[in-house]
C-alpha cells in the first residue's frame, strides 16, 4: 500500500471538556496518513488519479476550526469519517493523529494526543 502524509498541520480550535477551552480556544496539531494506491498517478502524472493534498487539508481545517466538541477523540473520528466518505474509493484507510499541545491540566509533559486508524482494509 502507498501513503500520502500530511504532517503536523496547525490549527486553532475551541474543543475541550472545560468551559475555558471552548471560550479561549487553543492550538491543535493534526497529522494525517492516507492509504492510497499511487501507482497510476505516478505513471500518468494525473491529479485525478490521486488525492489532492489541498482538498484533504481543507477537510481537516474545517473540522478542527469548526464546531467544538469536548474530546479530541471526537475530532479524530470526524476527520477520519470525512476523509473516508469524501474521497470515495481513492482512500482505502487513514490514520489521524490529533495533538493538543497545551491542555489545561497540571503536570509536565509535551502534549496529549490521540492516534486512530480507520478504513476499508481487506
Amino acid at each position: 500500500m502507498d501513503y500520502i502524509h500530511l504532517h503536523e498541520m496547525q490549527f486553532y480550535g475551541y474543543h475541550g471538556a472545560l468551559p475555558e477551552e471552548t471560550k479561549i480556544g487553543q492550538r491543535f496539531t493534526v497529522s494525517l496518513s492516507l492509504a492510497v494506491s499511487l501507482e497510476e498517478a505516478g505513471v500518468t502524472d494525473d491529479l485525478d488519479k490521486t488525492v489532492n493534498y489541498a482538498e484533504a487539508y481543507a477537510v481537516v481545517k474545517e473540522i478542527v476550526e469548526g464546531e467544538p466538541v469536548k474530546l479530541i477523540e471526537a475530532v479524530a473520528e470526524r476527520i477520519a469519517s470525512a476523509i473516508l466518505t469524501g474521497f470515495g474509493d481513492k482512500v482505502e484507510g487513514c490514520r489521524v493523529r490529533v495533538i493538543k499541545p497545551d491542555p489545561p491540566i497540571p503536570g509536565h509533559y509535551r502534549a496529549v494526543e490521540v492516534d486512530i486508524t480507520r478504513g476499508r482494509f481487506s
